[in-house]
């Protein structure tokens, strides 16, 4: 920024010096046409000349510094616009990363309800209510078999993210949820529903614990971006 500032100020010298000289060379003009006027003698007038021409030359050579500047000034211009995009594209890619960014894109959405009846986890034989450890399971199989970003209920799922149950309810970044949850990955659909489905996967195991589960794949899977609030209270930056 110190650099665009000396610029400016360079242009703008240099600008009126040109000012000045072509002043200077105008009086010049009308001294040297005045002395022939009046019949000066020939030997003041080649001096008013030479000095004429003089000055001709300092106003080219400070021409053309001007213009030397101010093709300067622009490059350092193109230089401050280049980093700024260099910056953008950085800090798009770090919200990317921290899950700051709506995304979307194919996969699936994977639906876990309580069964009907069911009162409390384990109220009844084979009822039960869905548990944090089964949500768990679920994000955790998604994310094995590739899933680029989840969200359970609208609450994106980050490495920070927290899912324990709280009475009836399970809390996910500190927000509340109730069932039905509602389970959205983007990734490959094909996969990611396979994964679930296998023989002796996820879905055979809740369903047999009479948790009523459905998992359906979408070209068009939109997964928000996490509004909760980032707190470091005992890590920070390693300066190198």
């Amino acid at each position: 920024m110190k650099k665009t500032t000396k610029f400016n100020k360079s242009t703008y010298a240099s600008i009126t010096l040109v000012a000045l000289l072509t002043g200077m060379l105008m009086v010049f003009q009308f001294r040297a046409t005045s002395s022939i006027a009046r019949g000066i003698p020939t030997d003041r007038v080649q001096e008013l000349t030479i000095e004429k021409k003089q000055v001709e030359r300092d106003l080219a050579n400070l021409v053309e510094e001007a213009d030397d500047l101010a093709a300067k000034l622009e490059e350092a211009g193109k230089g401050r616009t280049e980093a700024a995009v260099v910056l953008e594209s950085e800090l798009t890619k770090v919200k990317l990363y921290a899950g700051l960014t709506q995304m979307v894109g194919p996969g699936v959405e994977v639906v876990l309800d309580n069964p009907p009846g069911a009162t409390g986890h384990g109220s009844s034989p084979g009822l039960f209510n869905v548990r944090d450890e089964d949500l768990l399971k679920v994000i955790n199989d998604l994310r094995g078999a590739g899933a680029e970003v989840i969200a359970v209920n609208d609450q994106r799922i980050l490495a920070t993210s927290e899912v324990r149950l709280a009475g009836n309810h399970i809390n996910i970044n500190l927000a509340r949820l109730s069932p039905p949850y509602k389970i959205h990955a983007i990734g490959n659909a094909g996969v990611l529903k396979s994964s679930l489905e296998i023989r002796g996967g996820l879905v055979e195991y809740l369903s047999a614990n009479g948790i009523i589960i459905n998992v359906q794949t979408s070209d068009s899977i939109i997964v928000p971006a996490y509004t909760g609030g980032l707190r470091f209270d005992y890590s920070k930056h390693a300066l190198r």
